[in-house]
């Protein structure tokens, strides 16, 4: 599970490995909270814990760190 570095929070920005077929995404963590946003658009795939105000949260600093996510995502899963 490649973890994207670099993004500051209490959020693990990640990747699994067997989800390369998928549309690009990101998972975030946070303690036993865990969630899943598609990147293109930005849209939420899945909560499981998250209230709506981190939602807007980690919506927020996936848009800010987009360049940063699809270059790890590009490396990790192949152009």
């Amino acid at each position: 599970m490649p973890t994207i570095r670099g993004i500051s929070g209490p959020y693990r920005l990640f990747f699994y490995s067997f989800d390369c077929n998928e549309p690009e995404h990101v998972h975030i963590r946070r303690e036993r909270n865990m969630c899943k946003f598609w990147l293109q658009p930005v849209t939420l795939a899945m909560n499981d814990g998250f209230s709506s105000t981190e939602l807007n949260r980690i919506r927020g600093i996936i848009v800010k760190n987009f360049d940063r996510i699809m270059e790890a995502w590009d490396e990790h899963c192949g152009e």
